[in-house]
């Protein structure tokens, strides 16, 4: 017959000892997440600079006025005039065409 101490002094000892942790490895899908999270922009700046949405396939609209230029429908261009209300989420992808208040296209910025 196992006696009440021993089971308790059993028990005592498990709750007491810490569970025994693993540390996961990284796999390499992991690190290549972490180093493209590293090096997504924070903001318009840093996105327009890395050129992320493709605004300088644009470039050369620069000068002209919007009337005359032909974008593709559902390229995730967005028109941006002066007094325009706009969303304020970040997208890095996206290409705004800034305007001037005639039209013109004064600059192509990635947010």
């Amino acid at each position: 017959m196992i006696r009440p101490t021993l089971i308790a002094a059993a028990l005592f000892a498990a709750a007491c000892t810490p569970p025994a942790t693993e540390e996961q490895p990284q796999t390499p899908i992991a690190d290549a997440a972490q180093d493209q999270a590293q090096n997504m922009p924070q903001n318009a700046a840093e996105a327009t600079a890395q050129d992320t949405c493709g605004a300088s396939q644009y470039a050369h609209l620069v000068g002209t006025n919007i009337a005359a230029v032909t974008l593709p429908a559902d390229s995730g261009i967005r028109v941006v005039a002066p007094d325009d209300i706009v969303t304020q989420d970040f997208r890095p992808d996206r290409i705004n065409v800034i305007l001037d208040d005639v039209g013109v296209v004064l600059r192509l910025e990635c947010y």
